[in-house]
């Protein structure tokens, strides 16, 4: 199974990224392991997740989110907070 998240960060921004596992993703980040925009950045919570069967829809899919803007990524994190 191929992740696309995001984490929110301690000072309140979002970080998205693709993951194999998602708990080793979180856990790796917050031990100060993952992308450097969130190691600075602990610790990250995570907000929002997407499944894919695939690594490659999964890449296309968290390059459509990067290009969101911080209100419509957390206008996606607050519609599945609430599904």
């Amino acid at each position: 199974m191929h992740y696309v998240y995001i984490v929110q960060c301690v000072d309140g921004t979002l970080y998205t990224g693709y993951a194999t596992d998602l708990d080793r993703r979180v856990v790796a980040h917050n031990a100060g392991r993952g992308a450097k925009y969130a190691a600075s950045r602990r610790p990250v919570s995570l907000v929002y997740f997407e499944s894919f069967d695939s690594k490659s829809d999964a890449l296309k899919r968290e390059h459509e989110l990067k290009r969101l803007s911080r209100v419509e990524k957390q206008a996606l994190v607050a519609t599945a907070a609430t599904a």
